[in-house]
């Protein structure tokens, strides 16, 4: 189980039941971490004060309005260059996230497209990027948040 500092095993508990269903009952809760519905209201809404929980959210089936491609692609960028190489990735529409990173490669860009053809695009055209020296890309098969 992920520790986040300030917060004991119950609250880290309770946050890994709502992570799993966010629907659950807050009686159901209380009785899976064996604390009161009082207990659980009460540290339901310490954390939404505190900010540790920001909202609740519905998950949707894998099929349902998801991209038939995801995939991380690592990138390794020229120093100089590399701030152009952010903003090349960052104005592609199917790129939804850059991040950096350190260790054996510079960037990671995670791709999302409706359809391998459209994907072997994306994938040749940032390899073409003014100041990328290498990338490896790992289709996404699964997640699990």
């Amino acid at each position: 189980m992920l520790l986040m500092p300030g917060l004991d095993s119950t609250d880290q508990g309770l946050l890994a039941l709502l992570r799993n269903d966010a629907r659950t009952s807050v009686v159901a809760l209380g009785k899976r971490l064996g604390v009161s519905r009082a207990t659980v209201q009460n540290r339901m809404r310490r954390l939404e004060k505190d900010g540790v929980i920001l909202g609740y959210t519905v998950a949707l089936a894998a099929d349902i309005d998801a991209p038939a491609v995801r995939a991380l692609m690592s990138i390794r960028a020229e120093s100089v260059k590399e701030r152009h190489v952010i903003g090349s990735l960052r104005g592609n529409p199917n790129v939804t996230a850059v991040h950096h990173t350190t260790g054996r490669w510079d960037l990671i860009a995670e791709i999302q497209t409706d359809s391998l053809a459209s994907f072997n695009a994306i994938v040749g055209a940032v390899r073409l990027f003014d100041g990328v020296t290498a990338t490896e890309t790992n289709l996404l098969l699964d997640s699990y948040e």
